[in-house]
């Protein structure tokens, strides 16, 4: 019983923190725009210490996510050093 006790808290632990963590959202700073060769992006960039989660929200068709997102990374980790 007291590992079934155990295992129940541990489980309601690991709940209560996930459910704590904040989203993305909350971190959210007003979109960008980098103008490339190809065209502008528009990013969303996140809190300057968190510049694994910038994206593009907006990129020309010719541009991949994956590039698009890589020039929003770029971006935000250019203003982290700035």
């Amino acid at each position: 019983m007291a590992g079934r006790s155990l295992l129940a808290a541990g489980l309601a632990g690991a709940l209560l923190v996930s459910a704590c963590a904040p989203s993305p959202e909350e971190y959210e700073t007003e979109p960008v725009q980098v103008e490339t060769a190809q065209g502008v992006v528009t990013c969303q960039l996140y809190q300057k210490n968190l510049v694994v989660w910038d994206r593009a929200i907006d990129r020309p068709a010719s541009m991949s996510v994956k590039d698009g997102d890589a020039i929003c990374k770029a971006e935000g980790q250019r203003r982290k050093d700035a």
